[in-house]
């Protein structure tokens, strides 16, 4: 009988965020910043908690709200469109038939949040656009502080706050109907977001899979409390590719549904440029000044999508 312990499962590295070391200039400030750059340069992204800023009460109110929306018919939610390839209503793909996702763009804007609403509940739903709104500032504040923590270990805080001025937050609620007997597994298929940065909240169910370096998927357990901070192609260009963006998939492995909501960060009306500071002799620029819109253009087309590397075979040197 073999004796030998089981293999331990791999986690992602988790960082907390309190009050404390998220007060710019102290040690712990530093310490912490240390942390969120190992872990996004080793592993493309971590989980985080957010204590002070995130409670039980927001993250039950967000999911009550999500499962409104889900439940409307099916030509309310087709209202949901956008001009931006997969930034508004996307359901019922034969490649994907357990996956169904909405999004609100500029979400940090309340009247984008009330335009949304007003076009789902036309009789309105208050309690949607307020839970909407106090969400997706929780994790825009993250966001801030994980970038500036970023951007301050690297000596290029100037270039990001230019690129902050032109952030703008898509929030997705997503949802993974129950998988029927004999159909696939597959939620989602592996790919990187095409955002900057990515913020990831489940309800229960697990299913979200993370892929290392060295090929091994690690499934990423729901917490009510925490979030997968994740860098998307966008980060991994303007970090001159210190920071990798990470291959994700969604596996449903047992027969529920299972709901899931992401705030995306998109750099609009601005060409991002590649800091200087982050060359010298042994790292030479890696990419061209791009256009985060256009390369999402460019990678819903064919070329784009049968790409290993999109970002890199947009605008790479």
């Amino acid at each position: 009988m073999d004796s030998s312990p089981a293999p331990k499962q791999l986690k992602l590295p988790h960082i907390e965020f309190s009050k404390e070391n998220t007060k710019q200039g102290t040690s712990s400030w530093l310490t912490t910043s240390k942390k969120v750059v190992c872990a996004l340069e080793d592993y493309g992204c971590f989980t985080a908690t957010y204590n002070d800023n995130f409670s039980l009460d927001l993250h039950n109110a967000i999911f009550r709200s999500a499962k409104q929306l889900f439940d409307l018919p099916l030509e309310t939610k087709r209202l949901n469109t956008s001009k931006t390839p997969s930034h508004g209503y996307l359901g019922q793909q034969p490649a994907i038939p357990l996956y169904e996702g909405l999004g609100i763009e500029d979400v940090t804007s309340p009247l984008a949040a009330q335009t949304f609403t007003n076009l789902m509940w036309p009789s309105g739903n208050a309690d949607f656009c307020e839970t909407t709104c106090l969400f997706t500032k929780v994790v825009a504040d993250l966001n801030q502080v994980v970038m500036r923590m970023v951007s301050q270990s690297y000596g290029i805080e100037n270039h990001y706050e230019r690129l902050l001025e032109s952030t703008s937050y898509l929030f997705r609620l997503i949802k993974y109907r129950e998988r029927q007997e004999k159909e696939t597994a597959l939620g989602i298929v592996p790919h990187t977001d095409k955002s900057f940065m990515s913020f990831l909240h489940q309800l229960q169910v697990p299913g979200l899979e993370i892929k290392t370096t060295n090929d091994q998927w690690i499934l990423v357990d729901p917490s009510p409390s925490s979030f997968v901070v994740m860098a998307g192609d966008v980060c991994m260009a303007w970090t001159n590719g210190r920071i990798q963006a990470p291959q994700h998939r969604v596996i449903m492995k047992g027969t529920e549904e299972r709901y899931s909501l992401g705030v995306f960060t998109f750099i609009k009306n601005q060409i991002i440029h590649i800091p200087e500071e982050l060359a010298d002799e042994e790292h030479e620029i890696q990419f061209q000044p791009f256009d985060h819109y256009k390369y999402l253009d460019f990678f819903y087309t064919d070329e784009g999508k049968k790409s290993k590397c999109p970002i890199k075979l947009y605008c790479g040197i």
